[in-house]
């Protein structure tokens, strides 16, 4: 059912964590695919390129400029998975995405794609924390290779992570995950954003800030271009 791909990622699960991080532009994918495990190019690109206020507005059209359904997507990007927000209302969609060979990966917690208001994190009441349970069991008996938890209380996660066999990738969901996953412009510094569970591990705003004001400079006092740049 798994191709060598993704059942090299699911090997992963108890013996060594799994490295994910997005990617919307080929030098950026060429970069971190020399460290990652998963490239994920998400909705999350809605904020980070377009600059939306939820990731509600991306639409298929805009994901891939014209999408039909997840087989085309492979067929068109070379892609070697899809990724589904939700849980038991959209079983029957996984299952027949499955069952036409075409490789899952599930999403629980906060949903980007459907929360309305303002983000908070998931798993605050049993009531909550049975319903994420259930969700990520229904997505395993449904047969897809992982699940992202996003913005989940860690001893859900933690839960969650330990009952299935399938692994568990974590964004705002503790340690306990098989691996992690961060939008790469927040990981970079490229924004002002500060939730929680980012770690900026770079400040490229300054980066380029101060690139741009040397090049200004430079073309104002006709430093840029000399001769050497010239043909």
């Amino acid at each position: 059912m798994f191709t060598k791909k993704i059942r090299k990622i699911i090997n992963k699960k108890n013996n060594q964590k799994i490295i994910c991080l997005t990617a919307y532009s080929k030098n950026i994918a060429e970069i971190l695919d020399r460290h990652c495990d998963i490239v994920l190019v998400g909705d999350s690109l809605g904020s980070v390129l377009y600059n939306y206020n939820t990731t509600r507005n991306v639409s298929l059209k805009t994901m891939i400029e014209a999408l039909k359904n997840a087989k085309y997507i492979i067929s068109q990007t070379g892609c070697d998975a899809v990724k589904l927000e939700g849980g038991k209302k959209i079983i029957k969609i996984i299952k027949h995405l499955v069952k036409n060979k075409v490789q899952v990966m599930g999403h629980v917690g906060l949903l980007p794609q459907s929360e309305k208001g303002k983000f908070s994190f998931k798993g605050k009441t049993e009531i909550e924390k049975k319903r994420i349970f259930n969700d990520a069991k229904l997505l395993v008996s449904s047969g897809v290779f992982s699940i992202v938890l996003e913005c989940t209380e860690k001893f859900l996660a933690k839960k969650i992570t330990s009952s299935i066999k399938i692994p568990t990738i974590g964004i705002g969901a503790s340690a306990y995950c098989d691996g992690q996953i961060l939008v790469t412009d927040d990981l970079l510094g490229l924004n002002s954003v500060n939730y929680r569970f980012v770690k900026k591990y770079a400040n490229l705003t300054k980066i380029i800030d101060k690139a741009a004001r040397n090049f200004k400079q430079d073309v104002i006092k006709k430093l840029f271009p000399k001769k050497k740049n010239l043909y």
